[in-house]
């Protein structure tokens, strides 16, 4: 696509997709209107970087469709003082609006290449309030905690009670809990102490991998 098609694609992005799909935040909305998408899909799929899709990246990983990502990014209410840890970095993309909303990001992946490629594609966007980090967080990342927000872009069974440990008060926390097809998008948000949960959409991810499996049923 020219330069021309690709500003005609991201438009149409917004407007058909994320708009309809209850996104209303005009910070959001203008920053989707304006990020390089483009720019993070791997290079196979380029031209479908504003299709309303998954993309795959690699093992067994997807990139998120436009509205899932806007969705979700509205739901955290991103401050621009908030530390936010984001669990499964993937193409980098979600990290780079994360980004542009809060104060820092600390990004964890479990897969080294995907790590590198993302770093080198915020670095050349001049994302410098990212730490990176590869490792496994299926069970949290308590490293920098607290955090005033996180997100985990990748689909959990059952939400270990390490991750609401890492939020800070007022922090907010967006999983995505229970096993294809049947997941739902949750908000987690502690307030005065608590810890009170809100079931937002359902969607359907890839699981986040050595994420805990639920208990067995015992009789």
């Amino acid at each position: 696509m020219n330069a021309l098609n690709v500003e005609l694609a991201r438009l149409n992005m917004v407007e058909s997709q994320v708009r309809t799909w209850d996104v209303t935040d005009p910070r959001v909305l203008e920053l989707v209107a304006r990020a390089p998408r483009e720019d993070y899909v791997p290079a196979q799929y380029r031209s479908l970087a504003f299709v309303d899709m998954a993309l795959p990246l690699g093992h067994g990983q997807v990139m998120m469709a436009p509205k899932l990502e806007a969705r979700l990014l509205q739901a955290l209410e991103i401050g621009p003082r908030d530390k936010i840890l984001e669990i499964g970095t993937g193409s980098g993309f979600m990290t780079s609006l994360l980004a542009a909303l809060g104060a820092h990001v600390v990004s964890v992946e479990i897969f080294s290449d995907f790590s590198q490629e993302a770093g080198r594609k915020l670095e050349a966007h001049g994302v410098k309030n990212v730490t990176l980090e590869v490792g496994d967080a299926a069970a949290g990342w308590a490293r920098s905690a607290p955090y005033d927000a996180i997100l985990i872009t990748g689909s959990l069974p059952v939400l270990p009670e390490s991750f609401a440990q890492s939020l800070a008060p007022n922090g907010r926390m967006i999983a995505i809990v229970g096993s294809s097809p049947a997941m739902e998008v949750k908000l987690l948000r502690r307030t005065d102490g608590a810890l009170r949960e809100t079931s937002l959409f359902e969607t359907d991810l890839p699981p986040l991998l050595n994420a805990r499996a639920p208990s067995a049923f015992r009789f």
